[in-house]
């Protein structure tokens, strides 16, 4: 089984690629985002910790906590942000890296796709078998965001200011999927890379 980690800028179309790769490929694909919304319910790791440290106003009606609630109590407190990272990223890591164990042991999936914008930040060069780097040129992510999510392009750039450059992520890649055109030219890379899987 190959580990693959699957990272890029925001609107460059992660998803998009990965359905495509669970289409046409034995594999099994994490998405971090979901793993760290997973990991914040009641009775997971994160749940005690947070609430803790955020208190019971980030519950919603169920007891859950709710996000919308935690991103509002830690957008404009960097020092709130930290602690939550802190709390959330090493736990994210630890269910990777069992999950990682576990499909190896099972034997059954020849490969497994980590997706996530900081995978280059939280150190999966050294776990993953190869890092993928989707690219979309910037002018396409901007449309992209703004008719998907409704984005401003005040918004946009701020997001983009805090990611990685293009350099930074082509520097960490073994393979670069340009998804700036078409999804047939998406299709040609990953199949080229692929091969018959």
């Amino acid at each position: 089984m190959k580990v693959i980690g699957v990272t890029g800028g925001v609107g460059a179309g992660k998803s998009t690629v990965l359905n495509y790769i669970y289409g046409v490929c034995n594999c099994r694909i994490i998405y971090s985002d979901q793993v760290a919304n997973d990991i914040k319910l009641k009775g997971q790791p994160c749940y005690e910790p947070l609430l803790e440290l955020l208190s019971e106003s980030v519950l919603d009606g169920n007891g859950e906590i709710d996000k919308k609630k935690m991103a509002s109590m830690i957008f404009s407190d960097e020092i709130l942000l930290a602690k939550v990272n802190d709390i959330l990223h090493p736990a994210v890591n630890q269910y990777i890296l069992e999950q990682i164990e576990l499909e190896r042991a099972n034997d059954e999936i020849e490969y497994l796709f980590i997706e996530a914008a900081l995978l280059i930040e939280n150190g999966y060069v050294d776990i993953v078998d190869e890092m993928w780097y989707v690219y979309a040129d910037e002018d396409v992510r901007r449309n992209r965001l703004k008719q998907s999510r409704g984005y401003s392009d005040e918004k946009i750039s701020d997001i983009l200011r805090g990611q990685l450059s293009d350099g930074d992520f082509r520097a960490h890649a073994d393979f670069v999927i340009d998804n700036s055109g078409d999804e047939e030219y998406m299709h040609h890379q990953i199949d080229s890379k692929l091969g018959e899987c």
